[in-house]
């Protein structure tokens, strides 16, 4: 099993900046991809940015594309989301998500099998 804990959330004014990081732990060896999602109130899960296990492949929703940067550290083993030029439709609760069952890079809640708590990212206009 692989454990996810995401932190970093917080308040930001519209056109700032912020930077979540997520530690994941237990089973890493497993784990493929990493990405981020986020789900805001009254709506569904939705992918944010996604990274392979060497950092070489990435993905991006076409909504923050420009804008938000996924990395990992293999050596600290962390993976980060730096999010910039934040806009109020960004607030959501954020989610880091572990893919094991393959290397393809990954956009759906259901092809990644473990998931952290979620941090809250509210972004004022």
């Amino acid at each position: 099993q692989v454990q996810l804990v995401e932190s970093g959330g917080g308040l930001v004014q519209a056109g700032g900046s912020l930077r979540l990081s997520c530690a994941p732990s237990g089973r890493t060896f497993s784990v493929y991809v990493m990405g981020w999602f986020r789900q805001a109130p009254g709506k569904e899960r939705e992918f944010v940015a996604a990274i392979s296990r060497t950092g070489s492949g990435l993905y991006y929703a076409d909504s923050v594309k420009g804008r938000f940067t996924i990395s990992r550290d293999n050596a600290r083993n962390t993976v980060a989301l730096q999010m910039n030029s934040l806009k109020p439709e960004d607030t959501a609760v954020y989610y880091c998500a572990a893919r094991s069952v393959s290397s393809t890079l990954a956009r759906t809640t259901r092809e990644y099998d473990a998931w952290g708590q979620g941090t809250q990212v509210t972004v004022s206009s």
